[in-house]
């Protein structure tokens, strides 16, 4: 059901998402704790998910909010290049081809994709930012919110993320 309304180019209703992440939360693999990434990206998400561990005794621990600036965010999603014909991923500053806008695996020319067009992120970070400004107040009043700076390299930032955890 979900791929009927992205392929649409639309947003999940919460009711499929939801029902999604929670029955993934059944899993066997699961029992002993689990990470999520990108769920809940709404209220209404969140309190499914304090539902759902609620009813079988569990907590959530952790809320990691990985906060960026915006300007970094809109740079860093605007340079993804992708091939439309391997599907191999780019990055102009991360991870760059070897020749400019041609694909190190079968030479094609690389894409930008249209969700990732400057006007479409900043539309997205516009609806992300009222998203999670409320998704961080709701997690921060139940003391579980964690705050990393985002604006580090991937690795210092897995470490600040493993160190904090440890920590707690």
């Amino acid at each position: 059901m979900a791929r009927q309304y992205t392929a649409k180019g639309e947003l999940v209703p919460d009711e499929i998402t939801i029902g999604i992440a929670l029955e993934r939360l059944d899993q066997d693999d699961c029992s002993q704790g689990f990470l999520l990434d990108g769920f809940p990206r709404n209220l209404a998400q969140a309190e499914a998910l304090n539902q759902y561990a609620a009813a079988r005794n569990k907590m959530i621990d952790h809320v990691i909010y990985i906060e960026t600036d915006e300007a970094l965010l809109l740079e860093r999603l605007t340079g993804r290049r992708v091939c439309p014909a391997c599907g191999k991923t780019f990055h102009l500053m991360n991870h760059p081809p070897q020749i400019d806008g041609q694909c190190d695996y079968c030479s094609a020319k690389l894409i930008q994709r249209a969700d990732d067009s400057e006007e479409t992120v900043k539309e997205r970070l516009k609806v992300n930012r009222r998203l999670t400004d409320r998704l961080v107040e709701y997690y921060d009043s139940k003391s579980v919110l964690r705050t990393v700076s985002g604006s580090k390299e991937i690795h210092e930032l897995s470490e600040d993320i493993a160190e904090l955890l440890q920590r707690d």
